[in-house]
């Protein structure tokens, strides 16, 4: 999964794309994500919480899809996107997972794991 599109352009899409994800996660794919670009957003606890009140009142919905893909995914993401468009530096502990939970990449990243992968789809 590529997450790197700007989540706030098209709210549904972001949801079905976390929902994609932690679906395959529950029927045993091997998953990886990348958030890349504004994709990194979805790394974002406030935005996690905007997205959850998207679902309805006291909804959890999203934070627990988002919790599945990180107990269970294999995480990559750009910290030059994070920057850009969150605003952190690495180390801050401003993401909803935790800078050592994710293998830090760019470009080269992206095109090993295009190149490795069966299943792409991209949000």
């Amino acid at each position: 999964m590529k997450f790197v599109s700007e989540p706030k352009n098209d709210t549904l899409k972001t949801i079905v794309g976390v929902a994609c994800a932690a679906r395959a996660i529950a029927e045993g794919h091997e998953v990886s994500v990348f958030f890349a670009a504004a994709g990194t957003r979805l790394l974002d606890p406030e935005y996690i919480e905007e997205l959850n009140e998207e679902m309805g009142p006291d909804s959890t919905m999203i934070s627990d899809m988002m919790g599945v893909i990180i107990e269970n995914a294999t995480l990559y993401c750009s910290f030059a996107s994070v920057k850009a468009t969150l605003g952190h530096s690495e180390g801050d502990g401003a993401l909803i997972v935790a800078d050592d939970k994710i293998e830090w990449s760019g470009p080269p990243g992206v095109i090993e794991l295009s190149a490795a992968s069966d299943v792409q789809l991209v949000y």
